[in-house]
Protein backbone atom coordinates (compact mmCIF):
# COMPACT_ATOMS: atom_id res chain seq x y z
CA UNK A 1 0.00 0.00 0.00
CA UNK A 2 1.66 3.65 -0.84
CA UNK A 3 2.25 5.62 1.99
CA UNK A 4 0.15 8.66 1.90
CA UNK A 5 1.92 11.33 3.35
CA UNK A 6 0.38 13.53 6.42
CA UNK A 7 -0.79 17.07 5.80
CA UNK A 8 2.18 18.51 7.76
CA UNK A 9 4.54 16.26 5.64
CA UNK A 10 6.65 18.03 2.88
CA UNK A 11 7.75 15.48 -0.35
CA UNK A 12 11.00 14.38 -0.23
CA UNK A 13 13.32 15.70 -2.78
CA UNK A 14 14.02 12.79 -5.65
CA UNK A 15 18.21 12.88 -5.66
CA UNK A 16 20.76 11.41 -8.57
CA UNK A 17 23.74 10.77 -7.69
CA UNK A 18 27.23 10.54 -9.15
CA UNK A 19 30.83 9.30 -8.19
CA UNK A 20 33.63 9.81 -9.92
CA UNK A 21 37.12 7.21 -10.04
CA UNK A 22 40.37 8.79 -10.61
CA UNK A 23 43.97 6.43 -10.67
CA UNK A 24 45.61 8.66 -8.13
CA UNK A 25 43.04 9.12 -5.05
CA UNK A 26 43.65 7.56 -1.93
CA UNK A 27 40.04 7.03 -0.90
CA UNK A 28 39.71 4.23 2.01
CA UNK A 29 36.52 3.31 0.39
CA UNK A 30 35.68 1.67 -3.08
CA UNK A 31 33.68 4.30 -5.28
CA UNK A 32 30.79 1.42 -4.84
CA UNK A 33 31.12 1.78 -0.93
CA UNK A 34 31.03 5.11 -0.94
CA UNK A 35 28.51 5.80 -3.08
CA UNK A 36 26.46 3.50 -0.32
CA UNK A 37 27.67 5.78 2.45
CA UNK A 38 26.49 8.85 0.04
CA UNK A 39 23.23 6.98 -0.35
CA UNK A 40 22.86 6.68 3.86
CA UNK A 41 23.66 10.71 3.68
CA UNK A 42 21.19 11.58 1.52
CA UNK A 43 18.42 9.81 3.66
CA UNK A 44 19.59 11.41 6.27
CA UNK A 45 19.02 14.88 5.08
CA UNK A 46 15.32 13.90 3.42
CA UNK A 47 16.23 12.79 0.17
CA UNK A 48 15.17 9.84 -1.85
CA UNK A 49 18.29 7.95 -4.29
CA UNK A 50 16.36 7.07 -7.36
CA UNK A 51 19.37 6.72 -9.68
CA UNK A 52 23.10 7.06 -9.68
CA UNK A 53 26.10 7.07 -12.27
CA UNK A 54 29.37 6.56 -12.37
CA UNK A 55 32.80 6.95 -14.59
CA UNK A 56 36.45 6.67 -14.62
CA UNK A 57 39.08 9.53 -15.49
CA UNK A 58 42.27 10.41 -15.69
CA UNK A 59 41.78 13.61 -14.17
CA UNK A 60 38.80 16.38 -13.57
CA UNK A 61 37.13 17.87 -16.92
CA UNK A 62 38.25 21.58 -16.17
CA UNK A 63 34.96 22.83 -17.35
CA UNK A 64 32.35 20.12 -16.30
CA UNK A 65 34.34 18.01 -13.94
CA UNK A 66 32.79 14.72 -16.22
CA UNK A 67 33.27 13.92 -19.42
CA UNK A 68 30.67 15.81 -22.01
CA UNK A 69 29.66 12.82 -22.46
CA UNK A 70 28.37 11.66 -19.23
CA UNK A 71 27.35 14.99 -18.42
CA UNK A 72 24.95 14.20 -21.79
CA UNK A 73 23.73 11.23 -20.27
CA UNK A 74 23.21 12.20 -17.30
CA UNK A 75 21.42 15.13 -18.13
CA UNK A 76 18.55 12.51 -20.19
CA UNK A 77 18.69 10.63 -17.07
CA UNK A 78 17.21 13.16 -14.42
CA UNK A 79 14.71 14.70 -17.14
CA UNK A 80 13.23 10.68 -17.61
CA UNK A 81 13.52 10.46 -13.79
CA UNK A 82 12.15 14.32 -12.56
CA UNK A 83 15.33 14.36 -10.35
CA UNK A 84 15.49 17.53 -8.26
CA UNK A 85 19.05 17.36 -6.87
CA UNK A 86 22.07 15.92 -8.48
CA UNK A 87 24.48 14.65 -5.53
CA UNK A 88 28.12 14.19 -6.27
CA UNK A 89 30.26 11.95 -3.87
CA UNK A 90 32.88 14.28 -3.96
CA UNK A 91 33.49 18.07 -3.68
CA UNK A 92 33.17 20.48 -6.77
CA UNK A 93 34.71 23.63 -7.36
CA UNK A 94 32.78 26.60 -8.20
CA UNK A 95 33.23 27.03 -11.78
CA UNK A 96 32.31 23.15 -11.55
CA UNK A 97 29.18 23.66 -9.97
CA UNK A 98 27.76 26.44 -12.13
CA UNK A 99 28.54 24.86 -15.29
CA UNK A 100 26.62 21.67 -14.36
CA UNK A 101 23.59 23.95 -12.85
CA UNK A 102 23.48 25.61 -16.23
CA UNK A 103 23.57 22.33 -18.20
CA UNK A 104 20.89 20.75 -16.37
CA UNK A 105 18.67 23.61 -16.16
CA UNK A 106 17.10 25.98 -13.18
CA UNK A 107 14.78 23.29 -12.13
CA UNK A 108 17.37 20.79 -10.84
CA UNK A 109 20.24 21.84 -8.02
CA UNK A 110 23.93 20.25 -8.19
CA UNK A 111 24.73 19.54 -4.58
CA UNK A 112 28.47 17.71 -3.71
CA UNK A 113 29.11 15.77 -0.17
CA UNK A 114 30.64 18.77 1.35
CA UNK A 115 27.70 20.78 0.94
CA UNK A 116 25.36 17.31 2.28
CA UNK A 117 27.29 17.20 5.16
CA UNK A 118 26.45 20.95 6.03
CA UNK A 119 23.21 20.58 5.57
CA UNK A 120 23.16 17.59 7.30
CA UNK A 121 24.56 19.33 10.25
CA UNK A 122 22.16 22.29 10.08
CA UNK A 123 19.50 19.92 10.77
CA UNK A 124 20.94 18.51 13.77
CA UNK A 125 22.80 21.16 15.13
CA UNK A 126 20.42 21.76 19.01
CA UNK A 127 22.51 24.32 20.51
CA UNK A 128 23.46 27.89 19.99
CA UNK A 129 27.26 26.31 19.71
CA UNK A 130 26.45 23.67 16.95
CA UNK A 131 24.20 26.56 15.15
CA UNK A 132 27.35 28.87 15.03
CA UNK A 133 29.73 26.61 14.36
CA UNK A 134 27.54 25.30 11.63
CA UNK A 135 26.65 28.16 10.14
CA UNK A 136 30.34 29.53 10.13
CA UNK A 137 31.14 26.48 7.74
CA UNK A 138 27.79 27.05 5.67
CA UNK A 139 28.98 30.56 4.52
CA UNK A 140 32.53 29.73 3.67
CA UNK A 141 31.63 27.01 1.54
CA UNK A 142 28.70 29.26 -0.07
CA UNK A 143 31.41 32.51 -0.34
CA UNK A 144 33.59 31.60 -3.17
CA UNK A 145 30.38 29.64 -5.08
CA UNK A 146 28.14 33.04 -4.81
CA UNK A 147 26.26 33.59 -8.01
CA UNK A 148 22.98 34.89 -9.18
CA UNK A 149 21.67 31.64 -7.84
CA UNK A 150 22.70 32.54 -3.75
CA UNK A 151 21.54 36.29 -4.03
CA UNK A 152 18.75 38.21 -2.12
CA UNK A 153 19.37 35.64 0.71
CA UNK A 154 17.02 36.20 3.68
CA UNK A 155 18.04 38.85 5.47
CA UNK A 156 17.59 39.46 9.15
CA UNK A 157 18.73 43.05 10.85
CA UNK A 158 21.09 42.94 13.86
CA UNK A 159 23.18 39.80 12.41
CA UNK A 160 23.72 37.46 15.63
CA UNK A 161 22.20 34.73 16.61
CA UNK A 162 20.45 34.46 13.12
CA UNK A 163 20.02 30.61 12.17
CA UNK A 164 22.21 29.43 8.82
CA UNK A 165 21.15 30.48 5.62
CA UNK A 166 19.88 34.35 6.70
CA UNK A 167 22.83 36.92 6.35
CA UNK A 168 23.43 39.30 8.92
CA UNK A 169 23.22 43.38 8.02
CA UNK A 170 20.45 45.53 6.13
CA UNK A 171 22.57 44.98 3.33
CA UNK A 172 22.28 48.41 1.62
CA UNK A 173 23.37 48.85 -2.10
CA UNK A 174 26.07 51.46 -2.44
CA UNK A 175 26.87 53.48 -5.69
CA UNK A 176 27.73 51.19 -8.62
CA UNK A 177 27.61 47.85 -6.23
CA UNK A 178 26.05 44.93 -7.81
CA UNK A 179 23.41 42.55 -5.56
CA UNK A 180 25.99 40.07 -6.29
CA UNK A 181 28.85 42.42 -4.57
CA UNK A 182 26.58 43.30 -1.81
CA UNK A 183 25.99 39.85 -0.87
CA UNK A 184 29.66 38.98 -0.80
CA UNK A 185 29.99 41.96 1.52
CA UNK A 186 27.42 40.39 4.28
CA UNK A 187 28.70 36.89 3.95
CA UNK A 188 32.23 38.29 4.38
CA UNK A 189 30.97 40.25 7.30
CA UNK A 190 28.72 37.49 8.98
CA UNK A 191 32.09 35.18 8.68
CA UNK A 192 34.10 37.57 10.64
CA UNK A 193 30.87 37.88 13.41
CA UNK A 194 30.72 34.16 13.25
CA UNK A 195 34.74 33.53 14.21
CA UNK A 196 34.08 36.50 17.16
CA UNK A 197 31.34 34.63 18.62
CA UNK A 198 32.99 31.50 18.46
CA UNK A 199 36.11 32.56 19.36
CA UNK A 200 34.41 33.48 22.99
CA UNK A 201 32.83 29.99 22.68
CA UNK A 202 35.97 28.39 22.27
CA UNK A 203 37.60 30.74 25.61
CA UNK A 204 34.26 29.45 27.50
CA UNK A 205 35.33 26.28 26.50
CA UNK A 206 38.83 26.58 28.03
CA UNK A 207 37.86 27.82 31.41
CA UNK A 208 35.67 25.50 31.90
CA UNK A 209 38.52 22.90 31.39
CA UNK A 210 40.63 24.51 33.29
CA UNK A 211 37.89 24.15 36.23
CA UNK A 212 37.29 20.59 35.45
CA UNK A 213 40.76 19.95 35.63
CA UNK A 214 41.23 21.42 39.09
CA UNK A 215 38.62 18.24 40.51
CA UNK A 216 41.79 15.69 38.85
CA UNK A 217 38.80 13.94 37.71
CA UNK A 218 40.50 12.24 34.41
CA UNK A 219 38.34 12.99 30.85
CA UNK A 220 37.63 10.22 28.44
CA UNK A 221 36.68 11.54 25.07
CA UNK A 222 33.87 8.84 22.74
CA UNK A 223 35.28 8.81 19.10
CA UNK A 224 34.45 6.99 16.36
CA UNK A 225 32.56 6.99 12.61
CA UNK A 226 29.03 8.02 12.43
CA UNK A 227 26.53 5.78 13.65
CA UNK A 228 29.22 3.48 15.53
CA UNK A 229 27.07 3.61 18.43
CA UNK A 230 29.17 6.33 20.58
CA UNK A 231 25.62 8.08 22.11
CA UNK A 232 24.32 4.44 22.65
CA UNK A 233 27.81 3.38 24.58
CA UNK A 234 27.66 6.56 26.67
CA UNK A 235 24.12 5.88 27.61
CA UNK A 236 24.87 2.00 28.88
CA UNK A 237 28.04 3.70 30.96
CA UNK A 238 25.89 6.83 32.36
CA UNK A 239 22.26 5.40 32.81
CA UNK A 240 21.09 8.49 31.23
CA UNK A 241 19.65 9.61 27.69
CA UNK A 242 21.21 10.93 25.61
CA UNK A 243 19.71 10.71 22.29
CA UNK A 244 20.12 7.78 19.92
CA UNK A 245 18.33 7.50 16.25
CA UNK A 246 19.82 5.27 13.50
CA UNK A 247 20.86 7.57 11.32
CA UNK A 248 24.24 9.41 10.16
CA UNK A 249 25.22 12.24 12.76
CA UNK A 250 22.28 11.55 15.16
CA UNK A 251 24.22 13.37 17.96
CA UNK A 252 26.06 16.53 16.42
CA UNK A 253 26.58 18.95 20.35
CA UNK A 254 29.24 17.04 22.83
CA UNK A 255 27.47 15.69 25.62
CA UNK A 256 29.18 15.13 28.73
CA UNK A 257 28.29 12.50 31.60
CA UNK A 258 29.77 10.97 34.85
CA UNK A 259 30.40 7.34 34.58
CA UNK A 260 31.98 5.22 37.78
CA UNK A 261 34.85 2.60 37.23
CA UNK A 262 34.93 -0.59 38.98
CA UNK A 263 37.15 0.37 41.80
CA UNK A 264 34.89 3.68 42.51
CA UNK A 265 36.48 6.65 40.68
CA UNK A 266 34.84 8.90 39.09
CA UNK A 267 35.49 9.92 35.19
CA UNK A 268 34.05 12.19 32.61
CA UNK A 269 33.37 11.05 29.53
CA UNK A 270 32.03 13.29 26.74
CA UNK A 271 30.53 12.24 23.43
CA UNK A 272 31.35 14.25 20.25
CA UNK A 273 30.35 14.09 17.09
CA UNK A 274 30.79 11.67 14.57
CA UNK A 275 33.66 10.89 12.00
CA UNK A 276 33.01 10.38 8.20
CA UNK A 277 35.22 9.74 5.17
CA UNK A 278 35.47 13.33 3.51
CA UNK A 279 34.77 14.94 6.55
CA UNK A 280 34.83 18.67 4.92
CA UNK A 281 37.46 20.55 5.72
CA UNK A 282 35.61 23.95 6.62
CA UNK A 283 33.27 21.56 8.78
CA UNK A 284 36.95 20.77 11.48
CA UNK A 285 37.78 24.03 11.48
CA UNK A 286 34.52 25.35 12.47
CA UNK A 287 34.44 22.48 15.00
CA UNK A 288 37.66 23.77 16.48
CA UNK A 289 36.14 24.38 19.76
CA UNK A 290 34.44 21.32 20.12
CA UNK A 291 36.89 19.18 18.88
CA UNK A 292 39.25 20.78 21.22
CA UNK A 293 37.35 18.23 23.77
CA UNK A 294 39.25 15.44 21.78
CA UNK A 295 42.73 16.98 21.64
CA UNK A 296 42.33 17.76 25.76
CA UNK A 297 41.11 14.26 26.65
CA UNK A 298 43.28 12.37 29.08
CA UNK A 299 42.26 9.00 26.93
CA UNK A 300 40.04 8.03 23.96
CA UNK A 301 37.05 5.76 23.58
CA UNK A 302 37.43 4.53 20.10
CA UNK A 303 34.05 2.99 19.18
CA UNK A 304 34.31 0.66 16.06
CA UNK A 305 31.32 -0.70 14.55
CA UNK A 306 32.38 -3.97 14.09
CA UNK A 307 29.43 -5.33 11.65
CA UNK A 308 29.96 -2.96 9.04
CA UNK A 309 31.87 -4.54 6.24
CA UNK A 310 34.55 -1.66 6.12
CA UNK A 311 35.04 -1.61 9.71
CA UNK A 312 38.79 -1.27 9.69
CA UNK A 313 38.47 1.38 6.87
CA UNK A 314 35.98 3.63 8.89
CA UNK A 315 38.65 2.92 12.01
CA UNK A 316 41.21 5.02 9.43
CA UNK A 317 39.15 7.39 8.97
CA UNK A 318 38.76 8.35 12.48
CA UNK A 319 42.28 8.19 13.23
CA UNK A 320 42.95 10.47 10.03
CA UNK A 321 40.75 13.02 11.52
CA UNK A 322 42.85 12.74 14.97
CA UNK A 323 45.54 12.93 13.31
CA UNK A 324 44.61 16.57 11.54
CA UNK A 325 43.29 17.70 14.78
CA UNK A 326 46.55 17.04 17.13
CA UNK A 327 44.78 14.11 18.78
CA UNK A 328 47.01 11.05 17.85
CA UNK A 329 49.14 10.92 20.74
CA UNK A 330 46.58 10.35 23.24
CA UNK A 331 46.44 6.58 24.62
CA UNK A 332 43.31 4.93 22.65
CA UNK A 333 41.23 2.07 23.81
CA UNK A 334 39.16 0.05 21.65
CA UNK A 335 35.79 -0.93 21.70
CA UNK A 336 34.44 -3.58 19.62
CA UNK A 337 31.15 -2.60 19.07
CA UNK A 338 27.86 -4.79 17.78
CA UNK A 339 29.07 -8.06 19.46
CA UNK A 340 25.26 -9.02 19.55
CA UNK A 341 24.78 -8.95 15.77
CA UNK A 342 27.89 -11.05 14.82
CA UNK A 343 26.56 -14.50 13.51
CA UNK A 344 30.25 -15.91 13.73
CA UNK A 345 31.24 -15.66 17.65
CA UNK A 346 34.93 -15.61 17.33
CA UNK A 347 34.75 -12.52 14.76
CA UNK A 348 36.02 -9.85 17.19
CA UNK A 349 38.87 -12.06 18.58
CA UNK A 350 40.15 -11.86 14.75
CA UNK A 351 40.26 -7.93 15.13
CA UNK A 352 41.57 -7.96 18.32
CA UNK A 353 45.41 -7.57 17.12
CA UNK A 354 44.21 -4.63 14.54
CA UNK A 355 43.42 -2.21 17.19
CA UNK A 356 44.48 -0.48 20.02
CA UNK A 357 43.38 -2.11 23.49
CA UNK A 358 40.48 -3.64 22.04
CA UNK A 359 37.72 -4.82 23.77
CA UNK A 360 34.66 -6.48 22.39
CA UNK A 361 31.35 -5.31 23.08
CA UNK A 362 27.61 -5.07 22.67
CA UNK A 363 26.44 -1.44 23.98
CA UNK A 364 22.88 -2.34 23.13
CA UNK A 365 22.54 -5.54 25.81
CA UNK A 366 25.75 -4.45 27.90
CA UNK A 367 28.04 -7.64 27.13
CA UNK A 368 31.63 -6.82 27.27
CA UNK A 369 30.95 -3.39 28.77
CA UNK A 370 32.11 -4.73 32.57
CA UNK A 371 35.76 -5.21 30.65
CA UNK A 372 35.64 -2.12 29.22
CA UNK A 373 35.81 -0.38 31.82
CA UNK A 374 38.25 -2.69 33.71
CA UNK A 375 40.75 -1.78 30.89
CA UNK A 376 39.41 1.67 30.93
CA UNK A 377 40.64 2.49 34.62
CA UNK A 378 43.91 0.17 34.18
CA UNK A 379 44.67 2.67 31.24
CA UNK A 380 43.58 5.78 34.03
CA UNK A 381 45.03 4.61 37.29
CA UNK A 382 47.53 2.01 36.85
CA UNK A 383 49.57 3.03 34.31
CA UNK A 384 51.91 4.95 36.05
CA UNK A 385 54.60 7.41 35.54
CA UNK A 386 57.48 8.37 37.49
CA UNK A 387 57.99 11.72 39.01
CA UNK A 388 60.40 13.63 40.43
CA UNK A 389 58.91 17.05 41.67
CA UNK A 390 59.42 20.32 43.92
CA UNK A 391 56.45 21.51 44.74
CA UNK A 392 55.51 25.00 46.71
CA UNK A 393 54.33 25.01 50.81
CA UNK A 394 50.99 26.49 49.60
CA UNK A 395 50.62 22.97 47.24
CA UNK A 396 49.80 20.75 49.97
CA UNK A 397 46.74 20.06 48.50
CA UNK A 398 48.60 18.12 45.88
CA UNK A 399 50.71 16.07 48.53
CA UNK A 400 47.52 14.82 49.36
CA UNK A 401 46.11 13.84 45.68
CA UNK A 402 49.59 12.23 45.28
CA UNK A 403 49.09 9.85 48.57
CA UNK A 404 45.63 9.79 47.42
CA UNK A 405 46.07 8.34 43.88
CA UNK A 406 49.85 7.60 43.45
CA UNK A 407 52.91 6.21 45.20
CA UNK A 408 54.79 7.71 47.47
CA UNK A 409 58.51 6.64 47.06
CA UNK A 410 60.55 9.82 48.70
CA UNK A 411 59.77 12.75 50.18
CA UNK A 412 61.33 15.76 51.77
CA UNK A 413 60.22 19.21 53.67
CA UNK A 414 63.06 21.79 52.34
CA UNK A 415 63.17 25.04 54.10
CA UNK A 416 61.33 26.51 50.94
CA UNK A 417 59.79 23.08 48.66
CA UNK A 418 58.52 19.89 49.23
CA UNK A 419 60.65 17.45 47.60
CA UNK A 420 59.09 14.35 46.57
CA UNK A 421 59.77 11.12 44.43
CA UNK A 422 56.78 8.78 43.67
CA UNK A 423 54.94 7.59 40.15
CA UNK A 424 51.16 9.10 39.68
CA UNK A 425 48.64 8.43 37.35
CA UNK A 426 49.22 9.36 33.64
CA UNK A 427 46.42 11.23 33.53
CA UNK A 428 47.34 13.40 36.52
CA UNK A 429 50.91 14.22 34.31
CA UNK A 430 50.00 17.52 33.45
CA UNK A 431 49.40 18.90 36.77
CA UNK A 432 53.29 18.45 38.09
CA UNK A 433 54.94 19.68 34.58
CA UNK A 434 56.17 22.90 36.26
CA UNK A 435 57.31 21.25 39.05
CA UNK A 436 59.38 18.62 37.25
CA UNK A 437 63.34 18.69 38.64
CA UNK A 438 65.67 18.78 35.71
CA UNK A 439 69.12 16.68 34.98
CA UNK A 440 70.79 19.85 37.19
CA UNK A 441 68.50 19.63 39.90
CA UNK A 442 67.05 22.75 39.55
CA UNK A 443 63.31 23.98 39.11
CA UNK A 444 62.32 23.54 34.76
CA UNK A 445 60.25 26.23 35.16
CA UNK A 446 60.14 29.49 37.11
CA UNK A 447 57.33 30.42 39.27
CA UNK A 448 56.02 27.65 39.38
CA UNK A 449 54.14 28.33 42.70
CA UNK A 450 51.64 30.99 41.01
CA UNK A 451 50.61 27.92 38.32
CA UNK A 452 49.71 25.98 41.22
CA UNK A 453 47.66 28.29 42.55
CA UNK A 454 45.71 28.93 39.38
CA UNK A 455 45.11 25.48 38.62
Amino acid sequence: MTKIPRPTESPRERAFMVGVSFPDQDNLLSLDESLSELALLADTAGLDVVGQETQNLTRPNPKTYLGSGKVSEIKSLIEDLVVDVVLFDDELNPRHQRELERIFGDSVRVVDRTALILDIFAQHAHTREGALQVELAQYEYRLPRLTRAWTHLARQAGGGGGRAGSVGGVGLRGPGETQLEVDRRDISRRIAQLRREIEKVRAHRSRYRARRKQTAIPTIAIVGYTNAGKSTLLNRLSDSDVYVANELFATLDPTTRRVSLPDGQTVLMTDTVGFIQKLPTTLVAAFRATLEEISEAELLLHVVDITHPNAEEQAEAVRDTLREIGGQEIPTVTALNKIDRLHLSNMPVDYLDQFERAVPISARTGEGTDALLRVLEHELFESMVEVDIELPYNAGSFVNLMHEQGVVDEVDYKRDVIALKGRIPKHLEYTVESFQVGPDGSDDEVGAGAEFDQH
